[in-house]
């Protein structure tokens, strides 16, 4: 059994979500942030992650707070984009998970200020925005525990903003498309025969050595003319996401994931997320 950990990890993904990515405030003292985010409530509806660049800042080490890896040598463009702190608001209602995010944001004026928000939500029971399932194969019960937390109940995760080209995937036959993905979209099954460059021969988590489980918990965006994917994923560690990553960018055996055809990251961040006591973070690792 871990100790206390940030819950709103391993609930179901939320009918509406809001993510704030946050930045250190220009001549604000880093110590103080992290009072700021020590002083937020902690519950189902709220998880919070620290950067490399505040724990470091603080002079703090977390034993695998990382970066994430820029991906050299791939032919895609993998963008790493830090940033000092992260927040997901989840819940049932985008009204009160603004209001929320306003009380958030409060609570860090002065020492955090907000770089982006992205609002985020479920596509029927749990789709990508092209209407093919996402995390099929997210592990649960204890198995999404051990996968998703340290001994301590910390946890890490990768944060993407995936931006798709959906008038290029529709222009796709559906044969293509689920060869893309290789899955069915009529019934949600593997293909036999699916392409090496497949996203679920890319990203089997069996497949690995050791092998990669995250705990995925992704949702869709939209804003404007443009949408696509918030792709979450927490782990014990950050190794089996970046391993994931590796292959899908074709640094493994030169095979590219076929999903960059038709959507590709435009951010990514990586953050610490600290056990709980008392309905506060645990920061005394810091």
């Amino acid at each position: 059994m871990v100790a206390p950990v940030q819950t709103g990890i391993l609930a179901a993904a939320p009918s509406a979500g809001r993510y704030l990515t946050l930045s250190l405030t220009s001549g604000a003292r880093p110590q103080r942030a992290v009072e700021a985010l020590a002083s937020l409530t902690v519950d189902d509806g709220l998880v919070v992650g620290l950067g490399d660049t505040l724990v470091r800042s603080v002079g703090g080490e977390i034993a695998g707070l990382r970066e994430l890896p820029s991906m050299a040598g791939s032919a895609e463009a993998v963008p790493v984009t830090p940033q000092a702190a992260w927040v997901w608001l989840r819940g049932q209602d985008r009204g009160e998970l603004l209001h929320r995010g306003r009380a958030v944001q409060a609570a860090l004026a002065g020492a955090l200020e907000t770089a982006d928000v992205t609002d985020g939500f479920r596509y029927g029971a749990g789709l990508d925005l092209t209407g093919y399932e996402d995390g099929t194969e997210n592990p649960t019960g204890d198995d999404a525990v051990d996968t998703a937390f340290a001994a301590d109940g910390s946890s890490f995760v990768a944060v993407q903003k995936w931006v798709h080209d959906l008038t290029a995937f529709d222009r796709l036959s559906r044969h293509e498309q689920d060869a893309a993905i290789g899955r069915r979209l009529s019934d949600n099954q593997e293909l036999a025969d699916a392409p090496l460059s497949a996203h679920v021969k890319r990203t089997e988590q069996e497949s690995f050595e050791p092998e990669a489980f995250v705990l995925r918990r992704s949702m869709p965006w939209a804003c404007g003319a443009h949408s696509g994917l918030m792709f979450v994923a927490f782990g014990r560690t950050l190794d089996a996401f970046e391993a994931q990553l590796r292959r899908m960018c074709g640094l493994d055996d030169g095979v590219v994931d076929a999903i960059f055809g038709f959507t590709r990251p435009v951010t990514g961040s990586a953050f610490w997320c600290p056990p709980v006591a008392n309905g506060r973070l645990d920061l005394s690792r810091l």
